[in-house]
């Protein structure tokens, strides 16, 4: 498929093709979400349980592999932010093991800083969506998002940023959608449902443009909102609306973004009931 991107922009041909590649890259989606969910499940960490496990695969990935923070005595990675944020894993059905976490940062009152606000506010230009826009209640940030090594092992998969989701750019082709990692879509959708369900309608989050073009191929457009930035490696500020998801995810995806809800709803109704 690589080799026809050139021809994207001739006239006549162009919207053909286009559209020719995205009938191929939707019935590929669907076979990605046909996966999603017949070997993996979305589990949010109610149990302090949960939440250790969540805490293991960030200390595994962003202490131990990324090197981003120091290595921790208890093999585990926190913050002040996990007191007031809702976790998310991905459970591999067959093994009983996870395959992968994320985090929504929730912000009720302004002392409640996301950590966007607090160390990088600097960089969302002054003519761009900001968090002061909104109530804090509708507002969250997703965060450390992270994919143990054993669930990155294709080849494809192996290089350092994989570990958090983002597309290796030097091997598009046919295959590229395939080779997707579905597994930080599937966070990502989790994450969503997340704030679906807290009423919670705009996302902010600190991201490589590597990973947000990769989010973008699969219709997960997170808008940049100011310049990449050093912040655990070169990243940038991204906004993502409820309304803006919902318009951009393919029909397989956004049929995987119902299912991903419905599973999500239905682990909140079991606890408050």
């Amino acid at each position: 498929m690589k080799p026809l991107r050139k021809f994207l922009d001739l006239p006549f041909i162009g919207p053909l093709l286009e559209k020719a590649m995205s009938v191929t890259a939707d019935n590929e989606v669907s076979q990605i979400s046909h996966h999603f969910s017949k070997y993996l499940r979305s589990t949010i960490a109610f149990s302090d349980e949960c939440k250790h496990q969540s805490y293991k695969i960030r200390h595994k990935v962003f202490c131990e592999e990324l090197k981003f923070e120091t290595i921790r005595a208890q093999r585990i990675e926190t913050d002040t932010f996990d007191a007031h944020s809702t976790h998310c894993l991905i459970e591999h059905i067959p093994t009983g093991t996870y395959a992968g976490t994320v985090r929504v940062i929730r912000s009720e009152r302004q002392q409640q800083l996301l950590p966007i606000e607090k160390y990088c506010i600097s960089s969302i230009a002054d003519e761009k969506v900001h968090p002061n826009d909104f109530p804090r209640h509708e507002i969250c940030e997703i965060s450390r998002l992270a994919i143990p090594a054993q669930f990155r092992k294709r080849h494809t998969d192996r290089f350092k940023s994989a570990a958090t989701g983002a597309i290796n750019q030097h091997i598009y082709s046919e295959r590229e959608l395939r080779c997707f990692p579905f597994i930080a879509v599937g966070l990502y959708l989790s994450a969503a449902s997340i704030t679906t369900h807290h009423g919670i309608n705009h996302c902010f989050v600190m991201m490589e443009p590597r990973l947000a073009r990769s989010l973008r191929y699969v219709g997960i457009p997170f808008e940049q909102v100011g310049p990449v930035v050093e912040y655990h490696g070169q990243r940038a500020p991204y906004y993502m609306s409820r309304d803006l998801l919902m318009k951009s995810l393919s029909p397989s995806f956004k049929n995987m973004m119902k299912a991903t809800e419905k599973q999500i709803s239905c682990q909140f109704d079991s606890r408050d009931n």
